[in-house]
């Protein structure tokens, strides 16, 4: 392995790791998920200005292409808001348990979406995802099941904007992913804009600024060390790497998540054994998916 390589390696599982730390800090963060998720987006989209190619691309793409990528990104803020209001109506285990279905949401909605025909192996795949849900959902109190489904809801919107922009970037071959980016992460700040002022009504949220220094903090952590630095982290490991060796360590998000959350808050003693069975059931199911893609679809 050379030094190229072992870089990209190191650099791919940092971003992975700073990923999973991002249910964290949707934890430890006093405000609503859909309040968050406005500062998120607008520190990013702020420290995303910085990169000289937003300002050389962008203007560059068609309107219909731009209204694309809009549409995608309201996908992709609904998606976060349920991220954290999971986290929030459950913990960080199980929400990151809920996420790892993503993949599985995707291998069933992408040969749709695509048009071409399932593959049998992730349909096995997703079947078997079904039973470690099952022991997920009724091991765990009852007062945090609507974190479940709201885990899943977001599960599902991540598939999708994933199968929208690998529509938007195969069909778009100049398209630049920090200008792609920036004018997702942008349009979701102009939706969340409008939409707080009906959850706040319908929805009873109240806190809209941060309570103080330390949200403040979090919030800058979680825009440009998580998101920003995480995201050009990812995208420069991706470049010297193969995609099997990249989804199998993308897959260990969840993994690094749960263990964050049982050493901060000792989320391992609010379940018990048979929810980590579930767990266990899910996670082989995703890291068996790039395998038995490499073995079938050589074959």
């Amino acid at each position: 392995m050379d030094a190229s390589t072992k870089r990209s390696y190191l650099e791919l599982h940092l971003a992975v790791f700073l990923w999973g730390f991002t249910a964290i800090l949707g934890k430890v963060i006093t405000l609503e998920e859909i309040a968050l998720v406005w500062w998120r987006l607008l520190f990013t989209c702020v420290s995303l200005l910085f990169f000289k190619v937003i300002w050389t691309h962008v203007p560059k793409y068609s309107w219909k292409l731009i209204l694309r990528m809009m549409g995608i990104g309201i996908v992709v803020a609904t998606h976060w808001v349920l991220f954290f209001g999971s986290i929030k109506y459950s913990n960080v285990s199980i929400c990151l348990v809920c996420m790892a279905t993503g993949s599985f949401f995707a291998s069933l909605i992408e040969p749709i979406l695509m048009r071409y025909k399932h593959k049998w192996y992730e349909v096995f795949l997703g079947l078997l995802v079904i039973p470690g849900m099952y022991l997920v959902v009724n091991f765990i109190p009852s007062e945090k099941v609507l974190g479940v489904y709201l885990g899943l809801l977001s599960a599902l919107l991540a598939a999708i904007f994933s199968i929208l922009n690998k529509q938007v970037i195969d069909e778009n071959e100049n398209i630049n992913p920090l200008g792609m980016t920036f004018i997702e992460l942008s349009s979701g700040l102009i939706f969340l804009s409008i939409i707080f002022p009906i959850s706040k009504q319908y929805l009873g949220e109240t806190a809209f600024v941060p309570a103080g220094f330390m949200d403040i903090f979090y919030l800058l952590i979680l825009a440009l060390l998580c998101t920003t630095f995480g995201y050009v982290l990812g995208l420069r490991a991706l470049r010297h790497l193969s995609a099997f060796a990249s989804t199998l360590v993308v897959n260990l998000e969840p993994v690094y998540g749960i263990i964050l959350a049982w050493l901060i808050f000792q989320e391992n003693q609010e379940v018990g054994q048979f929810f980590y069975l579930g767990v266990l059931i899910i996670l082989f199911a995703v890291f068996m998916h790039p395998f038995m893609k490499r073995r079938f679809e050589k074959t």
